[in-house]
């Protein structure tokens, strides 16, 4: 009997989906630490998470029986994916499936922070009447900077433009514009004429500190901030001064550097109280239809990988397509990219009298990925031999 251990509350279907497929589930509310993770994966197959709860190499190292590890969301930099490929463990993520979530949340913000409708709604709860234009604006007509343009910053750029917005990016690969959208050289150029600055960048170690006081300072004068990506990227601090001072007129922060691990658990950030300022708990992509997508996407990743040896978008081993087995039996190799491997499993399963039905080869860097389909019957002696080889990090038999 396989098992799986879902954190983090992942939405039914997540569930529905692994135990459709004969797969014992357990799954707990909150993430664990490292300590906890380690007790809880013992004879544990597949793991879910979503933010919160850290893969490290010291979890992988004590997680023998695992095989994969599905990120129900976007980033994956809360799992140490080289120290899981080394040790056979494919890991997968939900790339697209939370976008539109998260995009709406920054268009209602955009807003929002415009129309300076947090501070109007206080008023009122607070039993005043405080009707007023001041510092109030519409959207058309201004220029929203997008830092990151990714699956959620092309997205934007098109709804933004759609609202009357004039739309520049910066990214630091090459990508294509949408729309009439136009790519910034450098980031101190986008935020010279940017009125919104919304930052959607990944989670790579490269990004921490992206956004501090001196970028701060080359905004516009009464210009927005948004950031939605991840909060080490930001010096929250900076913010803080730059919005007491004036110079920003207003900012929606959704990820923080500290999040706590449940819901209910105490939140303290220097950024409450500000006026214009919204803080939201990390719900960017906490949709219902968002969840639900991402549950069905991941656990089908990691069905398909259990059944079929598929690692199709997996994000640490090399990417294979495949599809049933059909009744043959099918070994998948991962193993260290040397010289001569491909060549010694084949000449491992000539020795044994073992006929090639099919094979697909890939490679990742130091990786290589090897699957085989045979026909028959197949000794133990062959997967012994297989396993044994020098190259060998993981072998699975699939049939």
């Amino acid at each position: 009997m396989l098992r799986a251990l879902l954190l983090e509350n992942l939405h039914p279907v997540a569930r529905e989906l692994l135990v459709a497929q004969g797969i014992e589930v357990t799954t707990r509310s909150g993430a664990l630490d490292e300590d906890e993770l380690i007790e809880a994966l013992d004879g544990v197959h597949l793991l879910g998470i979503r933010s919160k709860t850290h893969v490290t190499e010291r979890v992988v190292e004590n997680a023998p029986d695992l095989l994969a590890i599905g990120a129900y969301c976007i980033g994956t930099n809360q799992i140490d994916l080289s120290a899981a490929a080394h040790r056979g463990i494919a890991a997968f993520n939900a790339p697209f499936s939370n976008t539109r979530s998260v995009v709406e949340l920054a268009l209602a913000e955009i807003i929002a922070l415009a129309r300076r409708l947090t501070e109007r709604d206080k008023a009122l709860h607070a039993g005043v009447w405080d009707k007023t234009a001041e510092g109030a604006h519409e959207v058309r007509g201004r220029t929203l900077g997008i830092v990151g343009y990714g699956n959620i910053g092309t997205q934007l750029s098109v709804l933004a433009e759609n609202l009357g917005m004039t739309v520049v990016f910066y990214d630091t690969q090459e990508k294509l514009a949408l729309g009439n959208a136009r790519r910034a050289e450098t980031l101190d150029e986008l935020l010279a004429v940017a009125d919104t600055v919304t930052l959607h960048v990944d989670g790579r170690a490269g990004n921490a500190g992206l956004f501090g006081a001196e970028q701060f300072a080359k905004m516009k004068p009464r210009s927005i901030f948004l950031n939605l990506s991840r909060g080490f990227v930001v010096d929250y601090a900076a913010l803080r001064e730059s919005i007491l001072s004036g110079h920003i007129a207003g900012a929606a922060i959704d990820v923080f550097p500290d999040e706590p691990k449940k819901r209910g658990d105490a939140f303290d950030s220097e950024l409450r109280g500000l006026p214009n300022v919204i803080l939201t708990p990390h719900v960017g992509g906490s949709t219902q239809e968002a969840q639900e997508s991402i549950g069905n996407f991941v656990s089908g990743k990691l069905r398909d990988y259990l059944t079929t040896g598929s690692t199709t978008l997996s994000v640490n081993l090399p990417n294979l397509a495949l599809a049933q087995t059909n009744g043959r039996h099918r070994f998948a190799h991962l193993h260290r990219n040397t010289p001569g491997v491909l060549a010694a499993v084949n000449q491992t399963l000539a020795e044994h009298g073992v006929n090639i039905a099919s094979q697909l080869l890939a490679t990742q860097g130091d990786l290589g990925y090897v699957v085989t389909e045979v026909d028959g019957a197949v000794d133990p002696a062959v997967e012994a031999a297989l396993a044994a080889m020098e190259q060998t990090i993981r072998l699975r038999v699939l049939s």
